[in-house]
């Protein structure tokens, strides 16, 4: 059962900005270290932000310094503020548990991972 809502997306010109936000339904939120997916079309799926439980982040080098993740427990939320977008920003974006920690706490998190429909981001010139 897919427990994460994205929304925020849209279509926006090369060097605007847009905030996408991922809505939980799972209490197993403020626990569980999460992540941002992005789907170019015709790619593969690949992970380009994460947030620890504590509020550490890390980025994909195409997106540092460009893209800001961040965490709202109380609201069970999950927040990619994308700035300086270029054209090959473009695809779904979708939210679920950091698939790089270790398989416990993926297991512990599984209700978180399982994607959404995701939300789609078009930037073009």
């Amino acid at each position: 059962q897919v427990q994460v809502t994205e929304s925020g997306g849209g279509s926006v010109q090369t060097g605007g900005s847009l905030k996408l936000s991922c809505v939980a339904s799972s209490d197993l939120f403020s626990n569980c270290p999460m992540g941002w997916y992005h789907k170019p079309p015709g790619l593969e799926r690949e992970l380009i932000s994460t947030i620890s439980v504590t509020g550490t982040t890390s980025y994909a080098e195409q997106v540092k310094g460009r893209f800001t993740i961040s965490r709202d427990n109380a609201k069970k939320t999950l927040y990619l503020q994308m700035d300086s977008l270029k054209e090959e920003d473009t695809g779904v974006y979708y939210c679920a548990t950091d698939r790089t920690v270790p398989l416990r706490t993926r297991q512990y998190c599984a209700a978180l991972g399982a994607l959404g429909q995701g939300t789609q981001v078009t930037v073009f010139s």
